[in-house]
């Protein structure tokens, strides 16, 4: 497979994974999903969830099973978000590597195509997702207290490089962005 089909997300959300609604998740069929922490769902250097997170994390788990998968090797604070949202965790997950990944699809006890892979940044989230056969989801970085995040570095320049190697990153209220793979 080609980096340009390895890094391009399946849907990409155009604004916080909040946005992620149940009506989303029926129309391609995805029974589970293995969440991104940092950025995804919290700020970075935070271990509290908002408000907002949990009434999302209370709708999305009636019709679907959930699973934080996280570079971040910090058990405090990943368990603390975890046991916060009453998710299963894993840290250090090393994306893209996809075995952690596979150990959280294994988790649900769901086929791979039927679970996406959801996170804010397309060199691990997306491309981890798409080696494993994942449906892919690009998401916004979460606010916290309304106030945008600003454009990070890295995903400045994972955005140029996606350009460059043609994906596309078009984004509305939500957008199939592709046929998908599987």
């Amino acid at each position: 497979m080609s980096w340009g089909k390895l890094l391009q997300p399946d849907l990409v959300l155009g604004d916080s994974v909040l946005s992620l609604t149940s009506e989303i998740l029926q129309k391609y069929q995805i029974q589970g999903l293995v969440l991104d922490v940092d950025e995804t769902l919290v700020p970075i250097h935070h271990s509290q969830t908002s408000p907002e997170l949990l009434v999302w994390v209370e709708k999305i788990k009636s019709v679907t099973s959930l699973w934080l998968v996280s570079n971040n090797i910090s058990q405090d604070r990943v368990g603390q978000i975890g046991n916060s949202l009453n998710i299963p965790y894993i840290t250090g997950a090393g994306k893209p590597s996809r075995r952690k990944l596979k150990k959280a699809v294994d988790g649900m006890n769901l086929p791979v195509e039927k679970v996406a892979m959801v996170g804010d940044r397309l060199f691990t989230d997306v491309l981890a997702g798409n080696r494993l056969g994942m449906f892919t989801i690009l998401v916004e970085p979460i606010s916290h207290n309304g106030l945008e995040f600003p454009n990070y570095k890295v995903r400045s320049f994972e955005v140029w490089i996606s350009q460059v190697l043609g994906i596309s990153l078009n984004m509305t209220s939500y957008h199939l962005i592709s046929n998908h793979k599987k």
